[in-house]
């Protein structure tokens, strides 16, 4: 599967993608793998898997194998470092932190990674990696010059940045576990710019009325992770979600 088409497919012929974050440094392999299958009967279209933080070696291959014998939808990864590559995975978001003030997250990391990718054959998708207020762990840990969240200028410029670097991809996050996700403004906006390029939306979106007012603003794909940790009923939840972005 090239998993890259597969998305954009989704989402030029059923709306936005839902996709499920599950970060290995959470809980165990095994309860990473219960969230992906209860993620994937709610509809989820694909399995993220990173973190900040703890999310590579051991930890991360086992996640990975044990979210595969659970749940059919691709594997992504999230990686915090080049230490979050895994040959397990189906695909690998290749970014750039582009807003961060420590060179390592902009390019080191990346070069660092690249052979391992390389070698593994995973499928990396390219993409700019944008951190916005309040921007949480992530923010503090990729040393990020967070763009206000009343600044979608600042915000495009740096997604036009990754468009004409041949980025196909844009990450707009405001940090796991935000009080209040990326504003309609600003994902409009940016949408606009990049125009037929994909617009990824995460951080502080817990509901299905706050995913649908992201999908309608510009969203191309959704990312959700803190809110399924938290819930009591996974599959209710990704319904819940999914039912609220697609067409």
């Amino acid at each position: 599967m090239q998993v890259e088409k597969y998305l954009n497919d989704i989402a030029e012929r059923e709306g936005t993608v839902h996709l499920t974050l599950i970060d290995p440094a959470s809980q165990s392999p095994e309860e990473a793998a219960e969230i992906a299958h209860a993620a994937t009967l709610g509809g989820t279209d694909a399995i993220v898997v990173g973190g900040s933080t703890g999310a590579g070696g051991v930890v991360l291959d086992q996640t990975l194998l044990q979210i595969k014998e659970r749940s059919d939808k691709p594997t992504i990864l999230f990686p915090g470092s080049a230490s979050g590559v895994s040959r397990h995975a189906d695909a690998v978001f290749f970014m750039s932190l582009l807003n961060s003030r420590d060179i390592s997250f902009i390019t080191t990391n990346q070069m660092m990674g690249a052979p391992l990718v390389y070698k593994s054959g995973i499928e990396p998708i390219s993409m700019a990696y944008l951190v916005v207020e309040p921007g949480g762990t992530v923010g503090w840990v990729g040393d990020a010059k967070l763009i206000p969240k009343k600044k979608p200028e600042i915000a495009v410029a740096y997604a036009l940045a990754g468009k004409y670097l041949g980025m196909h991809y844009t990450y707009l996050e405001a940090g796991s576990g935000a009080d209040e996700p990326v504003r309609p403004e600003m994902i409009g906006a940016v949408k606009h710019a990049l125009g037929d390029n994909k617009l990824i939306v995460g951080g502080g979106i817990r509901d299905g009325n706050t995913a649908k007012q992201c999908a309608l603003a510009g969203a191309d794909m959704i990312v959700t992770g803190t809110v399924l940790e938290e819930s009591s009923n996974v599959t209710a939840k990704i319904e819940e979600l999914v039912s609220a972005i697609k067409r």
